[in-house]
């Protein structure tokens, strides 16, 4: 179980289809990156989770259930979209909207300039939950230009995904 944006990996799937016993609840840490995958925030996305079907109990849940959890598992690519308006749509969304806090955090513009640096589309401090965790991540997610360890289908499939691959910030309008 897991949002669209949270993607397991190839050999995570594999590997669960070929074991003989997997915990009732399994989480899946995902290598978490923000606008594509030049941008590495971090390693401790886990909220996807792998579950045994029981008819009847099982039921989707997207917070904490075990401590069971499957390392480099695959990634979680938020605010990955092709398209500005995409960006500025989610930014709108229900979820979102307290967030834009003035008008202007929805110029195209703007929203492509703070893609291309990594920055926080609504330049709110980072959601965690130390002193020491919020002073590691403020300002800009750094740059990553090393395509290792990324989804195969994305090369597979350059051309169609190349907003979504290290070097590629500019979006289209859309």
């Amino acid at each position: 179980m897991s949002d669209v944006d949270e993607i397991p990996s190839r050999h995570t799937i594999n590997l669960l289809r070929w074991c003989d016993e997997v915990p009732e609840i399994l989480h899946l840490r995902l290598k978490n990156y923000l606008y594509s995958f030049e941008f590495l925030v971090d390693n401790n996305s886990w909220r996807a989770s792998v579950h045994r079907y029981r008819e009847g109990k099982t039921t989707y849940a997207h917070y904490r259930q075990t401590d069971d959890i499957l390392a480099d598992a695959g990634w979680h690519c938020s605010f990955c979209f092709r398209y500005i308006s995409e960006f500025i749509f989610k930014m709108k969304a229900y979820s979102h909207y307290d967030r834009v806090r003035f008008s202007n955090y929805l110029n195209p513009k703007r929203v492509q300039k703070v893609i291309c640096k990594g920055s926080d589309l609504f330049d709110m401090l980072p959601e965690e939950y130390t002193f020491k965790e919020i002073i590691g991540k403020m300002g800009p997610v750094p740059h990553s230009f090393s395509a290792v360890h990324l989804p195969s289908h994305l090369f597979e499939n350059a051309e169609r995904y190349k907003f979504l691959l290290p070097g590629n910030c500019e979006r289209e309008s859309g």
